[in-house]
């Protein structure tokens, strides 16, 4: 998407520019401020790629809630759900898929099955049974 949109953009600001007064010019105007943007995007994904760190589900210990986890829990109320556990830019909270920083898995690393954990939610206070954790085949 970048890829083509900021030389489009870098396109229309120097036309813009060449077309005299920039202080009423639209073009320009509109075309810096989402240049701006654009190049603030990328150099955020740049350091999130800088710092990411390859995890291999399959190779973590399975006996452990860790990342790429899939685990089915058990609330208070003997409702069963179960999550995947994925980085938080892959969260998805109605395909089950829980970002890593999200409170109910931050309560839940380090459990193993038949482990209790207390998750304070916005909502308040609530407990989860581990009933099952398993990961993907690599």
């Amino acid at each position: 998407m970048f890829g083509v949109e900021r030389p489009k953009l870098v396109e229309t600001i120097s036309w813009a520019a060449a077309n005299g007064d920039r202080s009423e010019n639209g073009d320009y105007i509109y075309g810096r401020k989402r240049l701006r943007e654009v190049d603030r995007r990328l150099s955020h994904l740049s350091r999130i790629m800088k710092a990411a760190k390859v995890v291999d589900p399959a190779a973590q210990a399975t006996d452990q809630v860790r990342f790429g986890a899939i685990v089915e829990l058990v609330d208070e109320d003997d409702r069963q759900r179960t999550v995947t556990i994925v980085g938080d830019d892959e969260a998805d909270a109605g395909a089950g898929k829980i970002g890593w920083s999200a409170p109910l898995i931050r309560a839940l690393v380090g459990a193993r099955e038949g482990d209790e954990r207390l998750v304070r939610l916005p909502s308040g206070e609530k407990s989860y049974e581990v009933l099952s954790i398993r990961y993907p085949n690599g």
